[in-house]
C-alpha cells in the first residue's frame, strides 16, 4: 500500500437471490478490467471513468490526501469501474478503496456466488456512506411514448413492438437492476427481444448518439443530478422521464432499495419522479490499516465543502451521519469506527450480524 500520485487518468435487507448469478456474470470481466496487485507503497482506489461525479471523488480525494499520508504512500485513481465489479475488485484484493452503490457492496458482501472463495466478500468494509444520491432514471423518447399510447413503463415494456433499450454495459449497477425490475413487470431481456425490441448495452459516451439517431428509443441509467450523460441525451433529444411503477417500488423497498423521488432538475422533467436511490460509499478492503482507514475518514469528513466544489453530487453528504448502517450497507472499517466515536456521531462496526437493523431502507 502507499503518496499520493497524479491520479491517473441497503440496505440491507437486499435479498441475494433475487440477484442470483449476477455477480458470477463479472468475475472474468474484472480479471480483464483490472491490472495485477498493487505495489505495497500504492494505495489504488478505484472509481469509473474520467469526467463521472465518481472519478471527480476520486481527483478530489486525491488533492486532499496528497500532504497526509505516510511519507512513502501514494494514492493512485483507477479512472475505470462501476457499481458491481468495484465492491467485487475490492474483495478480491484488486483494489485498496472503492467508491460504489450502497445496493451493490451490500450485494457483493451478502451474494458469494462471484467468489472463488466463499469468504472473499466478507473482506468489504465501509468508511463513509451517504455520499450523494444515485437515482435510477428510465428515459423515453417522445415517439416511443406515443407509438405505445401511455407513458406507464410496463405499457411501454409490453407493447407489441418492443422498446429498442440502451445502458451502460456489464459492471454497472444498471443491468442486474433493470433485469429485476423487468421481472418484476412480467418480461425479461428474452422476451423483448423476442418481441422485436433490442438492448444495447455501450459506454457512457456513445448513448446520447444512440438516442439522438433513433437506434434506441429508452434509456436506462443510475446516476446523480448533473449526470452527464443524461444531461446531453436531454439537450439533444426529446425525451420524458417515466416513473417506476408502485408495484415495482413496493418489491424493490422489500429488497432494501429505498423509494426517492427524483426531484425536478433536467430538462424534460417539470416534476418529481418516482425512483430509487442506490446511494454511494467509499468502502475499504478489511486488510487495509486501522490508521490510513481513521486518517481517510477523518479527511473526506474535514474537507465536505471542498468535496461539494469538486462536484455538486457531493454537496448533501453529511459527515455526522456518514456511520449509520443505512448509509453504509457494510460493517464500518474499525479505523473509521474510531473516527465517528471521537466526534460524538452514531457508528456501527459491526462485522458479526451485518450493519441493517430492522431492514430499515437507506435514508436520503
Amino acid at each position: 500500500m502507499a503518496a499520493a500520485s497524479q491520479p491517473r487518468a441497503t440496505p440491507s435487507s437486499l435479498k441475494p437471490a433475487r440477484f442470483a448469478g449476477v455477480l458470477s456474470a463479472f468475475a472474468l470481466a474484472l480479471l480483464l478490467l483490472l491490472a495485477p496487485s498493487a505495489r505495497s507503497d500504492e494505495l489504488r482506489l478505484l472509481t469509473m471513468r474520467e469526467g463521472t461525479a465518481w472519478y471527480a471523488f476520486g481527483a478530489t480525494l486525491y488533492k486532499l490526501l496528497k500532504d497526509e499520508l505516510p511519507e512513502g504512500v501514494h494514492l493512485v485513481v483507477l479512472p475505470r469501474g462501476g457499481g458491481v465489479v468495484n465492491p467485487l475488485a475490492v474483495a478480491a484484493g484488486k483494489a485498496d478503496l472503492a467508491i460504489a452503490n450502497v445496493a451493490t457492496a451490500r450485494w457483493a458482501y451478502e451474494d458469494k456466488a462471484g467468489s472463488s472463495s466463499t469468504q472473499a466478500e466478507s473482506n468489504l468494509r465501509a468508511l463513509a456512506g451517504g455520499l450523494n444520491q444515485v437515482w435510477f432514471m428510465i428515459l423515453a423518447r417522445d415517439d416511443l411514448i406515443q407509438r405505445a399510447g401511455s407513458t406507464d413503463l410496463k405499457t411501454i415494456l409490453h407493447a407489441d413492438r418492443a422498446p429498442r433499450i440502451v445502458m451502460k454495459p456489464r459492471g454497472s449497477s444498471v443491468p442486474p437492476l433493470a433485469g429485476r425490475i423487468f421481472e418484476i413487470l412480467d418480461t425479461s431481456r428474452e422476451d423483448i427481444l423476442r418481441r422485436g425490441g433490442s438492448i444495447h448495452q455501450v459506454s457512457a459516451s456513445q448513448i446520447p448518439a444512440l438516442l439522438r439517431g433513433g437506434g434506441a428509443d429508452l434509456y436506462l441509467e443510475a446516476g446523480p443530478l448533473g449526470h452527464p450523460t443524461v444531461t446531453e441525451a436531454c439537450l439533444t433529444t426529446p425525451l420524458r422521464f417515466l416513473a417506476l411503477p408502485d408495484v415495482v417500488l413496493e418489491a424493490l423497498a422489500k429488497e432494501g432499495l429505498a423509494s426517492s423521488p427524483l426531484p425536478p432538475f433536467f430538462k424534460g422533467q417539470d416534476q418529481p419522479v418516482p425512483s430509487v436511490d442506490l446511494g454511494t460509499v467509499l468502502i475499504a478492503h478489511s486488510g487495509l490499516s486501522d490508521e490510513i482507514a481513521y486518517l481517510i475518514t477523518k479527511t473526506l469528513c474535514q474537507n465536505q465543502a471542498a468535496m461539494a466544489r469538486a462536484h455538486k453530487a457531493w454537496s448533501r453528504f453529511d459527515p455526522s451521519r456518514a456511520g449509520l448502517p443505512a448509509r453504509t450497507g457494510l460493517p464500518l472499517h474499525p479505523g473509521a469506527a474510531r473516527y465517528y466515536r471521537e466526534q460524538g456521531w452514531p457508528a456501527d462496526d459491526s462485522s458479526e450480524d451485518g450493519p441493517v437493523r430492522d431492514g430499515q431502507p437507506a435514508g436520503p
